[in-house]
């Protein structure tokens, strides 16, 4: 369902105005999509992992809607990378605290998204991370530590999130409370490989990637399904949201090489700057895979977690 840009219509999204590709999935179904009709789409593998998600309509900052939000065609990349916990610290608020490797050492990440068929149509992301402890306990965070680098389960904090759409925008950062923005952000993810690239606001490069992508396995819908937990203040209340990853085909490289990162100029460079990055750890990209991203719920956070 490609869409040239005189293709579009206005539609009202808590009190915004917000421009959506005419004759697409928002335009159309306003996030009750035909599952049907998404499984008919050549780029999807199959809709059986939305068939066990039944929707419900939910009042949030952006009227009423329908959650989870589903993304049935995505591929995503991620770089973990070794940070000091003082530098760490320092972005994030007292109530959280990093998750160390080592007394000293937290981990911190760049993301790409690249969102081919969803709700909301087609839109790429980027993101800068801080992996967190989860925030329903204080103890040693372990557990947390191995399955954030099998990538099973992320507890994170974002300080940016630039997107590719405005109603992307106006939902991540009214609806979800998330640093979001609106730039050119280009995502290409193929077996072969992983390239992005971020705009900042007078066009130049604020982030970039290019990487060859870690050799892919393939796996059955439902089979390795992950979840992404992240913490957001809204109107000074603290939430939590779940982001369900139905894995496809994935590939993980530990200590990848032939890594491209350019921090050029602007804010998602300027956020990673100031985490002062040591070494990269981890490189894991999903050429094919599925979501459900959730509304925040409130969610008890200690004061002072640090």
């Amino acid at each position: 369902m490609s869409s040239t840009p005189q293709d579009t219509v206005k539609v009202d999204l808590g009190g915004h105005t917000v421009t959506v590709p005419k004759g697409g999935l928002y335009d159309r179904y306003r996030m009750n999509t035909d599952l049907d009709e998404v499984a008919d789409d050549p780029r999807v593998s199959g809709v059986d992992f939305f068939r066990r998600l039944p929707k419900t309509e939910v009042d949030s900052p952006i009227g009423a809607t329908l959650t989870p939000n589903f993304y049935y065609r995505i591929s995503t990349a991620r770089l973990t990378m070794l940070a000091r916990t003082r530098a760490i610290r320092s972005r994030l608020p007292r109530e959280l605290a990093p998750l160390e490797v080592a007394p000293g050492l937290g981990l911190i990440s760049a993301m790409f998204f690249r969102y081919d068929v969803c709700d909301i149509d087609f839109y790429t992301e980027a993101a800068v991370g801080i992996a967190v402890k989860p925030a329903r306990h204080g103890g040693l965070g372990f557990f947390d530590l191995v399955t954030a680098l099998k990538n099973e389960h992320l507890d994170s904090y974002v300080l940016s999130l630039p997107v590719s759409s405005e109603i992307a925008q106006v939902r991540g950062h009214d609806g979800y409370g998330f640093p979001k923005w609106v730039t050119e952000l280009d995502v290409d993810i193929d077996a072969g490989r992983t390239t992005a690239r971020v705009a900042n606001g007078d066009g130049g490069t604020d982030l970039s990637l290019s990487v060859p992508t870690p050799a892919q396995t393939v796996h059955a819908s439902g089979e390795r399904v992950s979840s992404l937990t992240s913490y957001t203040s809204i109107n000074g209340a603290w939430h939590s949201i779940l982001n369900q990853t139905n894995m496809l085909a994935a590939g993980t490289v530990r200590f990848p090489r032939g890594i491209d990162l350019q921090l050029g100029r602007g804010r998602m460079a300027d956020d990673l700057r100031s985490l002062k990055p040591t070494r990269t750890v981890q490189l894991d990209v999903m050429t094919e895979g599925q979501a459900a991203l959730h509304m925040p719920v409130p969610t008890s956070v200690p004061s002072g977690n640090q």
